[in-house]
């Protein structure tokens, strides 16, 4: 059985890194090549609409993930998502119209939507035993490899070749993909908490979402309308001049290096002391505007690695957690609303940063500070009922 969990997770890892590959890889050019297929810079932007469309279908896919309450559905939500993925990448190379590149940008956007809730159940599911927290690090970890390695094969194959052969190469990273989501599946046909309520599962937190889930899901929305999106850091080094335009997808390389660098730390950390270890990151966030608004370029390149430090213990913690405190027949739900409501809080949050950087500087970083000030408030009553529960349960 161990063997089987442990081959299930680190397919299930591969996958990522191989997808965010694809991905990331494509991510990394896609606004230059709809700018060659003659697409506006409005275009360009709806791009940005993906992640957030992407993120609404995850309350899609844990709704019907959990409702279901069939393995059979839950995998076949996994290999919608990560197929689109597959199709949807290499064919950008084929296109000759903008309109259909847009299309397949987004509709690569909506199967990771679909897809993630059912797989974050079945990696919380095959780590139970040997620590949520370090196995959704070293996923993470894998997963941000993957981010790295995509541009820069990209970079490799534009040096050499053009453009839409870039796209069409990024087929290799997809097809490994998938061929490890197959191993992962036959490791594990059957998600125990789906098909069964399984007592060992089941002991702990009992009754659905639960009173801590919505305190938890409110520290995440005041968290996210207060974490400025990467496009604003990098709008604003752009803005002011202070790094040359080719040399500003470096930050970016920066702050994805330090995100995979914190996430098995970070996990390794929540096995250890639980929700605590999360209490710092609404001050962390709150740090990002002050050092970026700096104009120092010491001082952004500080906040690009606060940023990248962040989102390592974020997308590794903030779903382990998410875990603990749901009984795992809830947990497709309780994923799926908790992966639609951060991504509409943070796009709209940004859009208000946005606005307040326009009027002044000032506004913006008193409204940061005040949205994590509040963030860290609520996730502290989070940290104390998650120990208390914990307490109650041993006892």
């Amino acid at each position: 059985m161990k063997k089987r969990l442990l081959i299930t997770f680190l397919s299930l890892s591969l996958v990522s890194l191989f997808t965010d590959m694809t991905y990331e890889g494509a991510r990394s050019i896609i606004g230059a090549y709809l700018e060659l297929l003659g697409a506006t810079a409005i275009v360009a932007g709806f791009v940005g609409i993906g992640e957030f469309i992407g993120y609404l279908m995850r309350g899609v896919g844990g709704f019907v993930a959990g409702l279901s309450r069939s393995s059979k559905v839950y995998w076949s939500l996994v290999y919608m998502g990560y197929a689109v993925n597959l199709f949807a990448i290499p064919l950008l190379g084929l296109v000759s119209d903008w309109r259909t590149a847009l299309v397949l940008v987004l509709v690569e956007r909506i199967g990771k939507g679909l897809r993630t809730p059912a797989r974050d159940v079945i990696l919380a599911e095959v780590t139970e035993g040997t620590g949520r927290g370090k196995g959704f690090g070293l996923h993470e970890l894998l997963d941000q490899i993957g981010a790295i390695a995509g541009p820069g094969i990209v970079l490799y194959v534009l040096t050499r070749s053009g453009i839409r052969t870039a796209f069409i190469i990024l087929a290799l990273p997809a097809l490994a993909a998938l061929f490890f989501l197959v191993i992962a599946s036959m490791s594990y046909p059957h998600i125990r908490s789906v098909e069964k309520q399984d007592k060992e599962l089941e002991k702990g937190y009992r009754g659905g979402l639960g009173r801590i889930f919505w305190f938890y899901i409110a520290s995440i929305i005041l968290f996210s309308l207060g974490f400025i999106h990467w496009s604003l850091v990098t709008y604003h080094v752009s803005y002011i001049g202070l790094i040359e335009t080719e040399l500003i997808p470096t930050l970016y390389i920066l702050a994805m290096a330090v995100d995979a660098a914190v996430a098995f730390p970070a996990g390794y950390l929540y096995d250890r002391v639980g929700p605590v270890s999360m209490a710092f990151m609404p001050a962390a966030v709150a740090l990002v505007v002050p050092l970026l608004l700096t104009n120092s370029v010491n001082l952004v390149l500080a906040s690009s690695i606060l940023w990248g430090v962040v989102m390592g213990i974020f997308e590794t913690n903030m779903r382990v957690i998410v875990a603990d405190i749901v009984s795992p027949e809830k947990r497709a739900y309780a994923y799926g609303l908790y992966g639609a409501l951060y991504g509409l809080s943070w796009g709209l949050g940004n859009v208000l940063m946005g606005t307040l950087y326009t009027l002044s500087k000032q506004y913006l970083m008193t409204y940061t500070v005040l949205m994590e000030s509040t963030a860290s408030i609520v996730m502290a009553r989070v940290v104390y009922e998650t120990y208390r529960k914990r307490n109650v349960t041993s006892d």
